[in-house]
């Protein structure tokens, strides 16, 4: 047991230097063969929700519904983590250079007749062990080599060993460099550069459906603040009925007003009426579809809240132009989509390269060299009984074989040639397909952003110009009002023209309103079409954690 100790104690001197080797595991990765990973049961509790309770209120500002999207919106937690486990096909790409160990140890005893005398003995009782290290590993070049040391003991009861006990050491070294197919650096880290690409297409796929999931936000905001705009407008226009209806019922009991005419006053009541309630119902269900957007939902105690979205419709400061060739150009450098489809690209011409270098012939350089030792107490055989010349053991074993003194070495060539490969040209074939539908795939997502920034920019002047003429128009509606109540206060027309006028007023600021949401949503559509989005909101996607 000793003389293993003192094996081992050498075996891992000797071995030290390639336990620093590029691709060796760290000590992490024994760690985690006695520790079992923590499984998660649950999901975490959605954050920063009861940061903007004011007033037993959920007070929220645009910026604030878009950080509470990302810190809680299930969508974009399930698009992140697409994208950080795309990092682990990295770290698989580099499973054909790791470290191989590999150790064995066995003894066997034995008792045999024997049938002749040069047995040594009528009866042969033998006991051998053989214990083995050996440390494998390709390199990144496509070299491979293999290191492995050997010991063996055997003692018996012959009286013809010289040796006996004898130990045999072994230190042996062999390597294969491929010369043609598998050589260098390109087709043997080239799974790691395509799956580093990939990482890099999967960051840009996330970043689009982050764009994607503010822009949602977005508009879902300015829905919700559209159906509280035109709940205000609703109510306002019942209250102008309420108020007309009123003031006929007061004429109608002095007996200013003809009878009949009462009805047309409180009809116009009840239809507004209903206006509002569908307006209020339509407004909780675009604030329920928000607190889902958010995560509100996920706290029973945030869901019941009210919500008070403080941002208005009405646009503060100059409004917003943009030239269409301008943003173009911006979407066409910056939108994420055309930067994964030129990793892919990559990976294409990489696929390609590979492909062609496969079809190469198989020619590899193999070479070894072997060195070995011999220890044990020496026996004369000469002498009746035999007896120990010399006592040794295994040190002197290792002692040989650090003296190289009896070596063994040579090498070859080995050539594989195959007539025909179809699984390779295969492989190219698709590979070539690939690089020509993903060309097709760029030029269909450049069209369509062109035509998305067009529409986006399109859709902005459209606003613009939307909300100068609906404004116009509600102040128009608001004078024709104001006349055609002076001129029913002076007996000079019915009430049907107030009550048309009226409605007409109501229509005109509901016009306004949805002017005004449209301009807000424009802007964050030329955002999501230049890829700005996320720059205007400083929203920055950080790499996974190694």
């Amino acid at each position: 047991m000793r003389h293993f100790l003192l094996l081992l104690n050498w075996l891992l001197f000797l071995f030290l230097p390639l336990a620093r080797s590029q691709t060796f595991s760290t000590p992490d990765y024994f760690h985690s063969l006695t520790h079992r990973p923590q499984i998660p049961s649950q999901l975490p509790e959605p954050e920063g929700l009861r940061d903007y309770l004011v007033s037993g209120k959920l007070r929220l500002a645009l910026t604030d519904a878009i950080r509470l999207t990302l810190l809680n919106n299930t969508e974009v937690h399930l698009n992140q983590l697409q994208y950080e486990g795309t990092r682990f096909a990295i770290q698989r790409a580099y499973q054909p250079f790791d470290p191989f160990f590999n150790s064995g140890f066995n003894a066997t005893r034995s008792t045999l007749p024997t049938f002749t005398q040069l047995a040594g003995a009528p009866t042969l009782s033998s006991l051998n062990q053989q214990a083995r290290i050996g440390y494998t590993q390709t390199l990144q070049t496509g070299t491979q080599y293999n290191l492995s040391f050997d010991a063996s003991k055997a003692s018996n009861n012959s009286i013809f060993l010289t040796f006996n006990p004898s130990f045999f050491t072994d230190l042996n070294f062999s390597f294969t460099q491929p010369l043609l197919r598998n050589r260098g650096f390109f087709p043997n880290r080239a799974p790691i550069i395509i799956a580093r690409r990939n990482l890099n297409q999967s960051r840009a796929d996330f970043e689009a459906q982050v764009n994607t999931s503010i822009a949602r936000a977005v508009d879902q905001y300015w829905n919700t603040v559209q159906a509280r705009e035109n709940l205000n407008v609703f109510r306002k226009s019942l209250e102008l009925a309420e108020a007309t209806y009123r003031q006929n019922k007061r004429a109608l009991e002095l007996g200013a007003l003809p009878p009949l005419d009462i009805y047309r006053s409180e009809s116009q009541v009840a239809t507004r009426r209903v206006s509002v309630i569908q307006a209020e119902y339509l407004l909780k269900q675009m604030e329920d579809e928000l607190r889902r957007i958010i995560g509100a939902d996920l706290d029973p105690y945030v869901q019941a809240l009210d919500l008070e979205l403080v941002e208005s419709s009405k646009p503060s400061g100059e409004l917003f132009s943009i030239d269409a060739q301008e943003a173009l150009q911006r979407a066409l450098e910056h939108r994420p989509e055309l930067e994964g489809l030129r990793q892919q690209l990559a990976n294409d011409d990489t696929s390609i390269r590979l492909a062609h270098h496969r079809l190469q012939p198989d020619l590899n350089l193999n070479g070894f060299y072997t060195t070995s030792g011999l220890g044990g107490n020496q026996i004369d055989t000469a002498m009746v009984p035999p007896s120990v010349i010399a006592r040794g053991g295994l040190g002197d074993a290792l002692a040989e074989l650090k003296s190289f003194a009896f070596p063994t070495y040579g090498f070859n060539l080995q050539l594989n040639l195959p007539v025909k490969n179809r699984v390779v040209e295969a492989d190219l074939g698709n590979a070539l397909v690939a690089k020509r539908r993903s060309l097709y795939l760029l030029r269909q997502v450049e069209q369509g952003i062109t035509l998305e920034v067009r529409n986006a920019v399109h859709q902005l002047e459209q606003a613009n110009l939307s909300m100068a003429a609906a404004q116009i128009a509600r102040d128009l509606a608001q004078k024709n009002l104001e006349a055609e109540q002076r001129k029913y206060e002076l007996g000079a027309q019915p009430i049907f023209f107030t009550l048309e006028a009226q409605s007409q007023l109501s229509l005109n600021e509901l016009n306004l309103v949805q002017a005004e949401i449209g301009y807000q949503r424009s802007l964050a559509a030329v955002d999501r079409a230049t890829a700005t989005l996320l720059e205007r909101h400083r929203v920055q996607i950080s790499d996974p954690v190694q």
